[in-house]
Parts: structure tokens; sequence; C-alpha cells
């Protein structure tokens, strides 16, 4: 007897709509697919069934009596956070779809629906939860954070959405200003991913000339147009089991976003001057410095691709807003600066860190790491004191403070000090709520002893 191979057991799929007809059409159009299926008449029926059965994915009306589509979402995120959920709907807007892809919808399709649409989502909400079963989900000590350096409250949320967005293949939009690491965010998201082993193909759209953008994407056939000697493969293609990075999307010409908003939801487009159609397996990281929905009033960005882009959006703050993190992104630069240019900075004096913290950062992370690298070149010791650091800014940091407070003509460094210790006093305090009074944790939290915290509570008078 030959070696019995074990039959995978099919998907169950859940079907949850007030129309009986609608149901029957559905259940049988998937039981064609091999798909199992399971309905119900509403939201409050729907969450009846998940007690007792598997469901792979569930596909929902938006409007329903009892418990309707909206409210079955938020349920099922909440409770069953692993089954995708995609919205079908004759009713809501797109803004309305949207909000249901904010809340953690899969994906959703408007009445009248075309049957080979709505197959193409199932199998893609199934091919999802499928992978995130596999995959084991990293823990948060785990997370390979790459070159992203801080620990303050606003990268601390980052880090989580990363943790819990990498192993799926939802599409992410970046957003921040210039400089402030959202390539680094992409990097982390593909490093941390199950397709952390296949290529990560970055593209730069404003950095390529408009009438080579769709040529750059998608490639191009022998002969398409002048100049084109052989046919050449696209970042798509070349991104194939990957992560493509799409870096200021907003860029992108608006003839060329048509084409882009197809390859997102098929997965599939020609070459330049080719016929045959291509299908590729990508996850998409986009990010871009604009206002993407202002672009969108304006008639610059189509709305349908910012939908299907800002699936889940991830900020980065600018560094004004996350101060807390200079000394860490300080250390961490002088010591790569160390290695690159064969020098043995020990430290940099806290004078100098005070007046970093004062400083508005407008060139963010890629503003400190370019004066990081002035500073370790040009330190004349083995640590970096205030002779070192350039005039401009400190002229820069002092204008302000004089704008602040024009009355105070106390020295910059008094007036740097004063401030710093504001700042200071504010996180002790800020992170003893945190940990509820609690002396060990919040001295570990703040990278002191509990010596050193005890001191510093004398200091500012927060005994008691």
């Amino acid at each position: 007897m030959g070696t019995q191979v074990p039959k995978i057991p099919p998907k169950k799929i859940l079907i949850v709509d007030d129309e009986v007809n609608m149901r029957l059409v559905l259940k049988a159009m998937l039981k064609k697919e091999g798909y199992e299926v399971e309905t119900a008449a509403d939201g409050m029926e729907a969450l009846a069934l998940l007690r007792h059965h598997d469901v792979t994915a569930c596909v929902t009306d938006l409007k329903m009596p009892k418990l309707d589509g909206m409210g079955l979402l938020n349920r099922m995120v909440e409770e069953y956070p692993a089954i995708p959920v995609i919205i079908i709907t004759a009713h809501g807007t797109v803004a309305t779809a949207v909000d249901a892809l904010k809340k953690g919808a899969f994906d959703y399709i408007t009445k009248p629906f075309d049957q080979e649409e709505l197959k193409r989502v199932i199998g893609k909400a199934v091919k999802t939860r499928v992978l995130s079963d596999e995959e084991v989900q990293l823990e948060t000590a785990e997370l390979d954070r790459g070159e992203i350096v801080g620990a303050s409250g606003h990268m601390a949320k980052i880090f989580e959405i990363i943790k819990k967005v990498a192993a799926t293949t939802t599409t992410i939009l970046i957003t921040g200003e210039t400089g402030t690491g959202k390539e680094l965010v992409a990097n982390a998201i593909h490093a941390n991913s199950p397709r952390k082993h296949n290529p990560f193909i970055k593209i730069n759209c404003s950095a390529i000339a408009e009438n080579l953008i769709e040529s750059e994407l998608f490639g191009y056939e022998k002969g398409a147009f002048t100049g084109a000697v052989s046919s050449k493969p696209g970042r798509f293609e070349l991104a194939h089991k990957g992560t493509l990075f799409l870096d200021e999307v907003g860029d992108v010409p608006r003839e060329i976003q048509v084409k882009l908003l197809r390859v997102i939801q098929d997965h599939e487009f020609e070459r330049v001057g080719g016929i045959q159609t291509i299908k590729v397996d990508v996850r998409l990281v986009a990010a871009t410095n604009r206002n993407l929905q202002q672009s969108v009033k304006e008639g610059f960005f189509r709305e349908d691709l910012f939908y299907r882009l800002n699936v889940m959006p991830i900020y980065v703050p600018p560094l004004r807003d996350r101060k807390e993190d200079i000394p860490a992104l300080v250390d961490y630069f002088v010591d790569r600066f160390n290695r690159k240019l064969a020098r043995q900075i020990a430290g940099v004096d806290p004078e100098v860190i005070e007046l970093l913290m004062e400083h508005d950062w407008p060139g963010n992370i890629r503003e400190l790491e370019n004066l990081a690298e002035r500073l370790v070149l040009m330190a004349k010791s083995d640590r970096i004191g205030m002779d070192d650091v350039p005039a401009e800014l400190i002229e820069a940091v002092e204008a302000k403070a004089q704008t602040a407070a024009p009355d105070d003509k106390r020295p910059i460094k008094e007036l740097i000090r004063e401030k710093t210790e504001d700042i200071e006093k504010q996180m002790i305090v800020r992170v003893l709520e945190e940990c509820e009074g609690n002396i060990s944790k919040a001295a570990r939290q703040l990278g002191l002893s509990r010596r050193g915290l005890h001191l510093k509570l004398a200091k500012y008078n927060l005994r008691g």
C-alpha cells in the first residue's frame, strides 16, 4: 500500500447578510470554489456561530438588523482578531468603506459586485490567514528594530504596530516629515515579515523623471520606445515574493496612478509596450512627506488610490516631538562614526546633550546624523565638548531661547540647563505614574539606579 497523503481540511467562510437570496448565491458560489460555508442573517447570529466554528474568513453585509456589519467588525476585531473580515455594501460611500478598513476590515466590495473580484479578495484573505497561522509571531523582545533608535512613547507605538502588521500582507502608508526615518520603518516591517529572505526593493518616486517612472515601476519590452534595445523587468517584478517600498509615493504622476491602483488591487500588470499580463505577489509599503488627503482635494492624487494605500497608516513624528530619544541617538551615531572614521570618541559632555535637546531639528534625524559625523570627525579630544559644537547651532539655540524669554539675560548654558531639568522632571513624574509609584520599575525604565532616582526625586522635591 502506498503512503496516504493527509487531506488538507477545506477553509470555512462565514457569510453574514440579512437577504436570504444573497446568502444562497454566495454560499453556492463559494462551495464551487471548494470552501465550506456557514451563513448568518445578522451580526448577533454570526457571533453565536463563531463561538462554535473555526472560521477562516468572514464576508459581511454592512446594513443589517440587530447588529450591523460595522458592529460585527468591531466585535470580531476585539474577540477574533485573526479572522479577516470583508465588507460588502451597496449603501456606504467610499468614506464608510475606508472607515471600516481603519477599524480593521481586510477589504471591501461594493454591490453589485463582480463574482471574480469577490473570489479574488476572499482568496487573498484566506491566504493571509493561513500565513498568519503558520508564522510564529515575534515577541516584543525579539522584534528586529534594525537601525531604528528610540524608547519614547511615540516610538513604542511604532514598534507595536510593526509587530502586529509585519507578518501580514496589509498595505502600509508611512507618513512624516523628511528625515524622520520612514525608510527605516519600512526596512523593519520587511525584516520582521515572512518575506525577510526575499527581495526588499526600493524606489524613490520623486527622484525619477515623470516620463521614466512607468517603465521603472512596471518594466518595458524591447522596442517599446527609443533606446529600449532589450526588455527590462520593473520594480514590481523584482520584488516578487518580497516587499516593494515606494518612497515619496505622492510624487507619482496622476496618469500612472491608475496603473498603480490596478496592480495593488489585482496583483497584475503589463510592461510598457507589452501585451502579456504579469502576475506578482508583492507586499507594498509606501511613504510620503506630503499631505495626501490635501493632494486628493487639490486633484493631484487619486482618492481611490489613497484609500488603497492608507489601509494601515504609520506616522513617524519629527525629532522635535521625541526629544527624549536624542541622547540614545547621539550614542548610536557616535558609535557608528567611530567605526566609519576610525575615531575613538569616548562620549559627549552633558552640556552638549543639553544644547542638542534645546534645538528644534528642522532637518530631523538626518540633521542630527550629519552633525554627529561632523562632531566625531572634528573633536579635539576623546570627548565631544561645547568647543566642538558649530557656532551656528549655538546661535540658533540662543536665538530661540531669547525669543521665548526676551527679557531673560542669563547665559545660554544656564537657560539650557533649566529647560533640560524641566523636561527631566516631567519625564520622571510621567514614568512614576505609569509604574504606579514603583521606584525599582521606574528606575529601570528611566535608565537609572534606585539611588540615582532617589537623588533626582530629592533634587526636584518630588518625595512625599
